[in-house]
């Protein structure tokens, strides 16, 4: 198994540990995986991931909390649908990765974001 390999068997590990109703960013995936500051590789394993893989790729969020493909395309309407449909919600575009995230928050994020009513 070659070097590029054992990389993309580890983001792919990552994101098919993403509990159902939660979502991660490409850059959390990319931290999980030992590969920090590598968010557009996960990108990349994504996109050459075998179907056969079933990996809950729609988990899976820019930065912002935001979907990446273009609004208005079929794969941004899908990747909406099926986290919708697990319980994740969006406000103005966006989910809160606060509330719905797995990513591991930082101690300035931890003490000083914005509390949820």
């Amino acid at each position: 198994m070659s070097a590029d390999q054992r990389l993309l068997e580890r983001i792919w590990k990552a994101v098919a540990a993403i509990p159902p109703g939660r979502v991660a960013s490409y850059g959390g995936i990319a931290r999980r995986a030992g590969l920090p500051r590598r968010a557009r590789l996960v990108g990349h394993a994504l996109k050459v991931a075998p179907r056969s893989l079933d990996l809950p790729w729609h988990r899976v969020l820019n930065a912002r909390g935001a979907i990446s493909f273009p609004a208005g395309s079929a794969a941004h309407a899908e990747q909406r649908r099926r986290l919708a449909q697990e319980g994740v919600r969006f406000r103005n575009g966006r989910v809160d990765l606060a509330v719905n995230g797995t990513d591991v928050a930082d101690l300035d994020e931890l003490l000083w974001r914005p509390r949820p009513p």
